[in-house]
């Protein structure tokens, strides 16, 4: 099931008796967990019939002997075991005899609930099957790039907001797929507006944190328009504040840009439409990508993707020393800039 799926049911009060939630996506987890924790038991049940674990407190037989406890003058009780993934035999035989027992078997009025985050079960196992079968199991990933800004607009949407298509690729990529980030940012966004509202990328810029003239992506059109001055300036900046502008992310979302371009360089349509079709749509980017196709041919894109690939070993402490973040970037800036004749590559 998605968490979309296991909301809806809980909303409608459709309780399971055993939850396993795992994955690399921590914010879905917590996401149903929070409601759970939430909302099964009214404030006046909650102090008797209430439980949250932490993995490395317990083992499985203490949380299955909570487990297997009535509620007092209730309906029903909550157990909740956060970070299930650092309960000491969870992952042993000892411990999943047990599991797998209670499993096929559980106390119908326990809600129980396992917080496995960062990593999965072996689907291979039998006490995988065994989770599959009797528990409602969610299988959480990470959103890959390309789907962060249909998840922003979704959750704008979900508050009765609007969203438009620059300030989503602003939050998206300034912020990437760091989803319970995102959310914090969202509900920073949503809490003085109104319904209907669009966001705008001024407010993205205002709220957010980042500067309407010194950020990534201003440095990214300077590059495109071969600004020396405002990117020389940018780089001044970011490297004035090291805080709100840290060196690795930046690198990033440069890499992302010239490994896109690249892609486009390589694609066989290289029209409009092509363009805004492989960018997924998003007409107000064609333009800079068509600029940017002319400023950096095919060559000059691998060149750079190369320097980028440096300067982010460099940043890492792989490579270069004992280079600042500040040079590591104007060094970068450099390159891109002012093409070095004897590295260029034969196509």
């Amino acid at each position: 099931m998605t968490a979309d799926e296991i909301l809806v049911k809980l909303k409608n009060k459709q309780y399971a008796p055993i939850y396993f939630l795992q994955g690399e996506e921590p914010y879905f987890i917590d996401q149903i967990a929070d409601y759970i924790e939430a909302h099964v038991l009214p404030e006046s049940e909650k102090g008797f019939n209430q439980v949250v674990m932490y993995g490395k407190d317990v083992d499985v037989g203490t949380i299955l002997l909570q487990a297997k406890r009535y509620p007092m003058m209730a309906e029903r009780q909550v157990v909740i075991v956060k970070e299930a993934q650092t309960v000491v035999d969870i992952d042993k035989e000892s411990g999943i005899k047990q599991l797998e027992a209670y499993f096929q078997h559980p106390l119908p009025s326990t809600v129980l609930v396992f917080c496995y985050k960062h990593k999965v079960l072996d689907g291979r196992k039998a006490f995988a099957k065994t989770v599959n079968k009797h528990a409602v199991l969610l299988t959480t990933k990470k959103l890959y790039d390309n789907q962060v800004p249909t998840w922003v607009n979704n959750y704008f949407k979900s508050k009765g907001l609007q969203i438009n298509p620059k300030a989503t690729l602003l939050l998206s990529e300034y912020i990437g797929s760091d989803i319970s980030r995102l959310a914090n940012e969202i509900e920073k966004l949503s809490l003085n507006l109104k319904a209907g509202q669009t966001i705008t990328e001024q407010m993205v810029q205002e709220n957010v944190g980042i500067s309407k003239d010194y950020n990534i992506f201003e440095l990214q059109t300077a590059l495109i328009n071969q600004d020396v001055l405002k990117a020389n300036r940018i780089v001044n900046y970011f490297e004035s504040n090291p805080k709100n502008n840290p060196l690795i992310p930046n690198i990033t979302l440069l890499f992302s840009f010239f490994a896109k371009l690249l892609s486009l360089h390589a694609a066989p349509d290289k029209s409009e439409g092509a363009i805004s079709r492989s960018l997924g749509n998003r007409s107000f980017l064609v333009k800079e990508y068509v600029t940017a196709m002319r400023v950096f041919p095919y060559v000059r894109t691998v060149q750079i993707i190369g320097f980028i690939r440096l300067a982010d070993l460099q940043a890492k402490g792989i490579e270069g020393g004992y280079l600042t973040d500040g040079e590591i970037l104007r060094e970068l800036v450099f390159k891109i800039l002012h093409p070095i004749p004897e590295l260029v590559l034969v196509h």
